[in-house]
């Protein structure tokens, strides 16, 4: 389990399956003080598992809000507010 309030998961080069079970692990393992998760998928090839990201995991319960990142190729998850 990791507390660290923001948490980086770098996706490039993963095909879906193999994202689907990064991305899982870090929803598992994300603490009480885990606020954030930064899915950075890429921006030319990433957009299938940009696309898998919003739609695979749609209505998730353990997510509150997606974000854009501060760049095409970054999915931020809100997983709590700060406030």
């Amino acid at each position: 389990m990791t507390n660290e309030p923001f948490v980086k998961i770098d996706l490039h080069g993963l095909y879906q399956d193999e994202a689907i079970k990064v991305i899982d692990r870090a929803i598992k393992n994300a603490g009480p003080g885990t606020y954030q998760l930064q899915l950075i998928h890429g921006y030319h090839r990433g957009t299938n598992l940009k696309s898998m990201i919003y739609d695979w995991y749609q209505g998730n319960p353990n997510v509150e809000r997606v974000i854009p990142g501060d760049n095409p190729g970054i999915t931020i998850w809100v997983l709590k507010e700060l406030y």
